[in-house]
């Protein structure tokens, strides 16, 4: 019904020349997990959050942290379980059949993009007010799009482009790099609640939910705690990226494991940590839409050189989280390329780093394209509409595959898999309804034109169809 399945068998051969070289260990996939998931989540969109849930937006952190846990107990034991490069577009053409893949692989193409996309948007947002708290001034025709009366975001293309030449460079070099980020990241929010946390005042969370829990309209906008978790939602994916080096890690039933739940469960602890501490030392209305409200805080609170220092840290890590998900991006464009639904003319690996340089370039090009003109709230929610169907995918998969395979070699077994299962389904459909009508009808858009190109073009062409 929805096209040929791939054969658990048969997932992890590959023809010579499209094997992704294995040179990752757990250190690596905890960095790579850490890397993705704290980034512009907690640096930026706490902002965006507080201006839809208020003080409750800690809530809306706890609510979609419990969803991503829920997801990541699943991603955990399919990426064991099938151990090659694709993550949950992988996971859904062995256990939902090619048509269904397709749908998730496009919706995930997306997610990376966009992901990357939004961070270099926040990143620009930091280095800006850094460049500009140092007493300099830039041409702001230069500093936005359109959207923004300017013309390009400059240096959100040119973080972009940089990200993309050190993935070029080689994976197990990007990946040593990303955990020296990954410290720097980690001591800057330590910082940051070391000086905010005795400014804590309770008056600050009252009233703790001014619009609401439900997702409704208000002034045109949708408020309450469910919206602002379906943008904070964005705060915790990035351990999917983990599950997309399946291919490329030493050890992947240890390594695996240990770096999706590893770095969710460092992560939960550190966005709790921060949320409560920004919102209680600053009135959550001084916080909405700020572009960099942690160092906002801050400088609120008399510490101008923390405050600094915090956006200096953002400015050097947050590239971090650009580099993990264009690393994702391009190895789902690849995978999909080597089975055939897009010109495998790009799954080509180099024969110097083992990486896909062909695409990577294609991948990293895009990103500073949308980069460059694109708002980040915008951005931010569309990129969250695909993680979403991803999520619903992985659920389904794991219990499809539990059923249909249970005696396959799980070196991960989720507990509870159809009650985990289930859950992750159920949180993820009422956070995409939770998100705005026009980010849900563009992704109806992006994944109709997907199918179009799909029907036109990978249905013929696809490696399984071939035989």
């Amino acid at each position: 019904m929805f096209g040929p399945r791939k054969s658990l068998g048969s997932v992890t051969q590959h023809a010579e020349g499209q094997a992704l070289a294995k040179t990752l260990s757990w250190p690596h996939l905890i960095a790579l997990g850490v890397g993705a998931i704290v980034g512009t989540g907690i640096y930026t969109l706490t902002g965006v959050g507080a201006e839809r849930a208020g003080p409750a937006v800690i809530l809306a952190f706890a609510i979609a942290g419990a969803v991503c846990a829920c997801a990541a107990l699943a991603y955990a034991e399919l990426a064991t379980l099938i151990p090659a490069a694709g993550s949950a577009y992988t996971f859904s053409y062995t256990a939902l059949g090619e048509t269904l893949a397709w749908v998730v692989g496009w919706s995930l193409i997306l997610e990376y993009s966009l992901a990357c996309s939004t961070v270099a948007v926040g990143w620009s947002g930091y280095l800006v007010g850094w460049i500009q708290a140092a007493g300099v001034h830039l041409p702001p025709e230069l500093l936005a799009g359109p959207h923004g009366g300017g013309i390009i975001n400059l240096p959100a293309v040119v973080v972009a482009l940089s990200v993309m030449g050190m993935l070029v460079a080689g994976t197990r070099e990007s990946a040593t790099l990303n955990i020296i980020l990954v410290v720097v990241k980690l001591v800057a929010l330590g910082v940051f609640v070391a000086f905010a946390l005795p400014a804590f005042n309770n008056a600050n969370l009252h009233p703790f939910m001014p619009y609401g829990f439900g997702a409704t309209e208000v002034d045109g906008a949708k408020r309450g705690v469910m919206a602002a978790a379906a943008i904070v939602f964005f705060a915790f994916y990035g351990f999917d990226a983990v599950a997309t080096s399946a291919e490329e890690a030493k050890n992947p039933g240890r390594d695996l494991t240990i770096g999706i739940v590893g770095s969710m469960l460092v992560c939960t602890l550190i966005y709790m940590a921060v949320a409560v501490t920004a919102v209680g030392a600053l009135p959550f209305l001084q916080l909405a839409n700020s572009p960099e409200p942690l160092a906002l805080v801050l400088r609120s609170l008399g510490q101008p050189t923390a405050a600094h220092l915090i956006a200096l840290a953002a400015v050097i890590a947050l590239p971090s989280v650009i580099l993990v998900m264009m690393y994702g991006q391009s190895r789902i464009f690849f995978t999909m390329a080597r089975d055939g639904l897009l010109p495998q003319s790009l799954a080509v690996v180099s024969k110097r780093s083992g990486a896909p340089t062909r695409i990577t370039l294609v991948t990293g090009v895009s990103i500073a394209i949308v980069a460059g003109i694109f708002r980040l709230d915008e951005i931010a929610e569309l990129a969250n509409a695909g993680t979403l169907l991803a999520f619903i995918a992985v659920g389904a998969c794991l219990m499809i595959l539990r059923r249909r395979a249970p005696e396959a070699k799980r070196l991960f077994r989720c507990p509870q898999p159809y009650l985990v299962g289930t859950l992750a389904i159920l949180g993820c459909l009422y956070l995409l309804f939770s998100l705005p009508s026009a980010t849900i009808v563009r992704f109806i858009i992006w994944n109709l034109a997907g199918l179009a190109f799909y029907f036109a073009y990978g249905r013929r062409r696809s490696a399984l169809a071939k035989g």
